[in-house]
């Protein structure tokens, strides 16, 4: 497989990862940018400091609070879906007197951030756990494997010759 076959298909399997546009390289000086935590980076070089679509609009929000979405946008230039997503992954909040809420997208429920309210989340994972146990763990099996035991319960393996 070529570099150029391996990078489409990374490509396509990272599609979805939003990755927020992170800033690789200085604006300043062209030296490497470091991540520092909360979306921010520094410059090893010169010290310039950016941030990438997240560290902006939280940057923004802590600012201006109780900024909507729309306003974030506009101030900040990061679109108002990388902001929904940023709410659904849980990395921002709806502020708690705020008219606007998400949805559960089970019960449909008003949520603050994320994909599901506390108690669908917890009944989902419940789910997934439950599904998992199933599909390991049936009758006919044992371990690991799709096999029977063959030979008698408790039986050794392997014995000593003398």
């Amino acid at each position: 497989m070529s570099r150029e076959e391996r990078i489409e298909m990374l490509k396509k399997e990272f599609g979805a990862v939003n990755t927020y546009n992170r800033p690789t390289y200085c604006n300043e000086c062209g030296g490497v940018m470091v991540f520092k935590g909360l979306g921010e980076y520094h410059c090893e070089n010169c010290g310039f400091i950016d941030f990438d679509d997240y560290g902006k609009v939280r940057e923004y929000v802590e600012k201006h609070t109780g900024a909507n979405a729309a306003e974030a946008a506009k101030a900040t230039g990061v679109s108002q879906k990388a902001i929904r997503d940023m709410l659904k992954e849980g990395k921002l909040e709806i502020a708690q007197n705020s008219a606007l809420f998400l949805r559960c997208e089970i019960c449909g429920g008003a949520i603050r951030s994320g994909r599901f309210c506390p108690k669908c989340e917890s009944a989902y994972h419940k789910d997934l756990e439950e599904m998992a146990r199933k599909s390991r763990h049936r009758d006919d099996t044992f371990g690991y494997s799709t096999e029977r035991r063959k030979g008698e319960d408790g039986s050794k393996r392997f014995t000593r010759e003398q």
